[in-house]
């Protein structure tokens, strides 16, 4: 029995406090506001004419030198991580932060107060359902600064196993923890920023921390630790690593559900896992199943596939088209797959099993079949050049019906032509490529 959805939250109301900013020293206000499904997380410059506002996804990412920079066009908002990551682990899917200058207001280097406000403000949930990134199989990034980030298939939720390490491996810390609201709230939030004394100088030079103080970081010095107060946990750096990893995951735009190995993680590797992730979710979202037949013109049966295609039994691979999208450029073949095909008699005897090959070739004829239909012409014939980003998911049974999926990429004149094909069993993807052809005449 399928799960029932998980639907989107936003604020109950409008809520936000002031403070100063890390990068000028100035006193700034931030003010988070409800907004509708499906809107996502939208930073908003008070300040400028028009009052722009900014996506929070990792295609807006600008930079990630000691925080992480959002922007579109030439606007900017600095150190967005511990605003994205207390409404990111407070459940909070659609809001507009509001802001009357370039950054959030710093507090004391933690997201304990943007928690505050999340509280205060309240949650409601949406009638939308909440959309998730599920780590089907291990991404693994590795910089050359020494981070490793590995992100491994788990249902349950987030997870986050973090091991920092400061330089000469000062401080090395290790925890383990969901991410969920309550654990958030108590574990992670109150972690504050901290840098290392040798690196002040070098930052100081570069304007990025032009309002930092021991009031909303905590320094390191050697062996000794620089703060007005004393630490807050005796793990606090790792514990701030893990917020700032949740505030760099929140530029996905989704939940995501996997268990994170991090190892000396910092906002470049974080980043380059989002991205990552994000583009495995496009793929995904590019070869999503239908649930239903698309609208478009009509299909083309047996007979009519056997006038184009010169392929016969035992080597005719689909047995009908079921629709050509709109626009021409897509096509949907479905082929019934019996334990009486002839090459199951020879391939796994005793656990029939299609080949992959005879699903690549599946594939490039109903693309075969797409590209006569653009070209209106049967005077010539496809010859199959090449199949790049192969890849076999899921066998195909005897029994199995599957629907293959054909997208015209490129055409170069009247010779060449590139298409995207995947084959579809039950609602899953088993197998896909990009195919390549050739057009001669008969």
């Amino acid at each position: 029995m399928a799960s029932a959805p998980e639907f989107q939250h936003t604020l109950s109301k409008a809520a936000g406090f002031s403070g100063m900013s890390l990068h000028t020293g100035e006193k700034v206000s931030l003010k988070l506001h409800p907004a509708p499904a499906n809107h996502g997380i939208k930073f908003k410059r008070k300040d400028l004419p028009d009052e722009p506002t900014i996506d929070a996804k990792i295609d807006n990412l600008k930079m990630v030198e000691r925080a992480t920079t959002i922007g579109e066009g030439s606007i900017r908002v600095h150190t967005v991580e511990h605003v994205l990551a207390a409404l990111s682990a407070m459940g909070v899917d659609n809001a507009i932060v509001e802001m009357d200058a370039n950054e959030p207001p710093i507090g004391d280097g933690s997201a304990k107060a943007y928690v505050d406000v999340i509280k205060r403000a309240g949650v409601s949930a949406q009638e939308a359902p909440r959309k998730f990134f599920h780590v089907r199989e291990p991404m693994h990034i590795e910089t050359k600064t020494g981070a490793m980030l590995v992100l491994l298939p788990d249902s349950n939720g987030l997870r986050i196993s973090c091991t920092q390490a400061g330089p000469n491996n000062r401080f090395t810390q290790f925890m383990s923890t969901d991410i969920e609201p309550e654990l958030f709230e108590r574990e992670i939030a109150p972690a504050r920023t901290f840098v290392y004394y040798e690196e002040v100088e070098s930052l100081m030079e570069k304007n990025l921390i032009k309002g930092g103080s021991l009031e909303n970081a905590v320094v390191v010095r050697g062996d000794a630790v620089l703060s007005k107060e004393p630490l807050r946990f005796q793990d606090e750096f790792v514990r701030h690593k893990i917020l700032d990893i949740v505030g760099d995951l929140a530029l996905v735009g989704c939940r995501i559900r996997g268990h994170l190995i991090a190892v000396k993680p910092g906002h470049a590797a974080n980043a380059e896992l989002a991205r990552a992730i994000a583009k495995e979710q496009s793929r995904r979202d590019t070869l999503a199943v239908p649930r239903v037949v698309p609208k478009g013109n009509g299909g083309l049966d047996s007979e009519e596939i056997m006038q184009i295609l010169p392929h016969r039994y035992p080597f005719l691979m689909v047995d009908r088209i079921i629709s050509f999208d709109e626009s021409g450029t897509k096509c949907i073949g479905v082929k019934s797959v019996t334990i009486n095909e002839p090459f199951f008699q020879g391939h796994f005897p005793g656990h029939p099993v299609m080949p992959g090959v005879m699903q690549v070739e599946a594939m490039a004829q109903v693309a075969s079949l797409l590209l006569f239909k653009l070209a209106k012409t049967t005077s010539r014939i496809g010859y199959f050049m090449s199949a790049d980003d192969v890849k076999f998911r899921k066998p195909v049974m005897p029994g199995d019906t599957m629907f293959i999926h054909a997208e015209l990429t490129k055409a170069r004149g009247e010779r060449l032509a590139k298409a995207k094909c995947h084959c579809v069993v039950n609602d899953a993807i088993v197998s896909e490529g990009e195919l390549m052809f050739t057009f001669l005449d008969r």
